[in-house]
């Protein structure tokens, strides 16, 4: 009640920005609803994903463990532990990278296949909102595989943490994501064109981010031409200044290398994703190719 009076003190324009402030956060929160009931919907297959993702990061991060063995060489504990935080770091992150490009992409794969995509985009929500909202549930939800997956390799691996500078560390996860909302988009076109495995096209793009990131090792190994393209890919400035704050406990203020690519990777990929989208959309519609078939 206070709250109402408050709001109706409010100048005209000042309410009705309010207003339509308080529609857009309900109508992208919707969005967000519909994506967790299609979680709980197909909760069998959500369990399948976990499970290969967490044995995936077991497999890859196995190889640190074992890696004085394989060499031949004598090494440390403290070297191994660290190989291991190094491997832990870039199979969560990727992750939490192939979850939000697979929940954005579902998200318009399976309106194609219920035959409500043309619905959804009839409504009166803006492309943004729609958007931002798929891709708000597609960070919570790899945030919540991200925590599953580090508490069950804490129990395989001994993680040394104790040098973590986690303020850093998240504002560098926020900052990544924003980036991949804008990917995320760009994923979105291809399943939306492409009516048999438009999903299935959207790995190309993961595959690339895997190859050029740093993902399982440092970009410096890559050959001159791979090198400048990884200066493009928003995923290694993420995965550099994750492994420099909680690995080396490196603060803000020493990871700008880091933090200016990921803000003007966000400024820049949000807009262009919604570009993107917005014209593909639009050919869609004009060709006839949201019109479900099968």
């Amino acid at each position: 009640m206070i709250e109402a009076q408050r709001a109706h003190d409010l100048p005209t324009p000042l309410r009705r920005a309010a207003r339509g402030m308080s529609g857009e956060v309900s109508k992208g929160y919707a969005f967000v609803q519909r994506n967790w009931y299609l979680t709980k919907r197909y909760w069998a297959w959500e369990a399948v994903w976990v499970t290969y993702n967490i044995v995936n990061a077991l497999s890859v991060t196995f190889i640190a463990a074992s890696a004085g063995e394989t060499t031949g060489f004598h090494l440390t504990v403290a070297q191994i532990n660290q190989f291991v935080l190094y491997l832990t770091i870039g199979t969560v992150i990727w992750s939490y990278v192939s979850v939000v490009f697979d929940n954005v992409t579902e998200t318009v794969t399976m309106e194609r296949w219920e035959g409500t995509i043309e619905y959804t985009f009839m409504a009166p929500v803006s492309r943004l909102t729609h958007m931002l909202g798929a891709c708000a549930f597609a960070l919570m939800h790899g945030l919540v595989l991200v925590v599953a997956q580090i508490a069950v390799m804490a129990l395989f691996f001994h993680l040394d943490l104790s040098q973590a500078a986690w303020g850093a560390a998240l504002l560098i996860l926020l900052l990544g994501s924003i980036s991949l909302i804008g990917l995320g988009t760009v994923s979105a076109v291809l399943p939306m064109l492409f009516t048999e495995r438009g999903a299935q096209m959207a790995y190309i793009i993961r595959a690339i981010l895997l190859l050029i990131s740093g993902v399982y090792y440092p970009i410096t190994v890559l050959p001159g031409a791979l090198q400048v393209m990884s200066r493009f890919s928003p995923a290694t400035y993420l995965l550099d200044g994750l492994r420099l704050s909680i690995q080396s406990g490196r603060g803000v203020s020493t990871l700008s290398g880091d933090i200016w690519p990921l803000l003007l990777s966000g400024i820049i990929s949000v807009p262009l994703g919604l570009f993107i989208f917005g014209r593909a959309e639009r050919y869609a519609k004009r060709t006839g190719k949201l019109k479900r078939n099968g």
